[in-house]
């Protein structure tokens, strides 16, 4: 009987029971593709992390899995795995090979020299106006968006819809056998000004009909923000999202600009882990 060690860590919140949770599984050789799906699909959490050995020069390689599918990236996923493999890993610093490149995190500690938070310097990514953008303002009841619809592609593809008001996000109900067509998208929906955003992912694609806190978008919403003029190149962000499931989440996210391209992207934020197992397969 082959036994995996796993973590259970709520993300982008230092409070247990909130934020977005993630299974890690820190060691994952053995378990092919086919196998590492049925476990995430068992999980049922919005995604799966299996860590293996490196290839391509970072300290670590990660595969990542939503109940339906596999990802190159995703935020929440890595950061908690950060957090988790921060308890035995010594550096400040980790290395993370995803399917989208090497993933930088920062990691740091408190006076116990514990792992409570982490930052990713994520990829940049491409965008472009989203084709299908009548279709998801009839799913969400919207007559229409205060800017343009855009999708950001990082890993995930992400559309972003500004509501207008925190009001109006809130009251969203989606009719996900709209949102259940488009295939490969996560509709992420947003609302606030100056420093302080909220937002809400509808992911059905993805297999997550809404999310707790999607950290892929926390950096693509900044960058949506600058390109539009509502916020500064190196501006610091918070985003609150999982208000309206019971799931509070607080990501930062910050962008650094030259010469009108993106240069950075910098998102970070809390866990807390909550659950340590094994699982007997």
């Amino acid at each position: 009987m082959a036994r995996y060690r796993y973590a259970v860590a709520d993300v982008f919140t230092d409070t247990p029971l909130r934020g977005n949770p993630v299974a890690v599984f820190t060691d994952a050789r053995g378990l092919d593709a086919e196998r590492m799906q049925q476990i995430a699909n068992e999980m049922h959490l919005s995604e799966t992390v299996f860590v293996l050995p490196p290839r391509s020069g970072g300290d670590v390689r990660v595969r990542i899995f939503t109940p339906v599918n596999e990802l190159p990236f995703a935020g929440h996923p890595t950061l908690g795995a950060a957090v988790v493999l921060g308890q035995t890993f010594k550096s400040g610093r980790l290395l993370m090979e995803t399917g989208m490149g090497i993933v930088p995190f920062s990691l740091n500690r408190d006076a116990k020299d514990i792992v409570r938070s982490a930052g990713m310097r994520q990829p940049v990514p491409e965008w472009e106006l989203y084709d299908r953008a009548e279709d998801v303002l009839a799913a969400l009841g919207l007559d229409a968006a205060d800017l343009p619809i855009e999708i950001y592609q990082n890993g995930p593809r992400h559309a972003f819809v500004d509501c207008g008001s925190i009001e109006q996000l809130s009251a969203i109900r989606p009719d996900y056998r709209i949102l259940e067509t488009p295939p490969d998208v996560a509709i992420n929906c947003f609302a606030g000004s100056g420093r302080h955003w909220r937002m809400r992912m509808f992911s059905p694609a993805y297999g997550v009909y809404e999310d707790a806190a999607t950290g892929s978008a926390a950096g693509p919403l900044a960058i949506h923000l600058i390109r539009h003029g509502r916020i500064a190149s190196e501006q610091e962000i918070e985003i609150l999202q999982g208000v309206e499931i019971g799931r509070p989440s607080t990501m930062r996210a910050r962008i650094s600009t030259a010469d009108g391209e993106i240069r950075s992207v910098d998102v970070s934020g809390d866990a807390v882990i909550i659950i340590r197992a094994t699982l007997e397969l």
